[in-house]
């Protein structure tokens, strides 16, 4: 099992490389960084994030946190609020160009996606979407 755990680190170096690379292109033209698309990404599955709730997602302090959301609020990407039952905490929301800027982004995942699906035949290219998501729902679960 150790033996095709190393082969498996090496496939998904090789897999990084290319849609990281091609990924980080299309972050460059929006000027933003890896950290910052995937928080990009959270508040769009949220309504809104508190800044306590970002720096845990993200895994850092709350200062990192606002670092963050500084640049993405100057790039007009998010927002920041004030909740109404306590002024001291600040909400955080993605903003109608932080969602296109996350569709393109994705569109373009999903393109690239669909080229490397091409060397695959039809039911292998199932195989792989089941396995990666036993993957995805293990990580997930992780998490929690």
């Amino acid at each position: 099992m150790r033996q095709d755990a190393e082969r498996l680190a090496d496939i998904l170096t090789v897999l990084q490389r290319r849609f990281l690379a091609n990924l980080s292109k299309e972050l460059s033209r929006g000027n933003v960084s890896f950290p910052q698309y995937f928080l990009l990404g959270y508040l769009c599955q949220s309504k809104f994030l508190t800044m306590s709730q970002i720096a845990e997602k993200m895994g850092h302090t709350t200062a990192a946190a606002t670092g963050l959301v500084d640049r993405l609020e100057n790039l007009s990407l998010v927002e920041r609020s004030h909740a109404v039952e306590d002024r001291r905490k600040i909400m955080v929301k993605i903003t109608k160009n932080g969602t296109a800027l996350v569709s393109r982004i994705r569109q373009d995942m999903v393109d690239n996606l669909l080229k490397t699906m091409t060397c695959l035949e039809p039911d292998e290219q199932k195989n792989w979407l089941k396995i990666y998501s036993k993957i995805s729902n293990y990580c997930l679960s992780q998490h929690k």
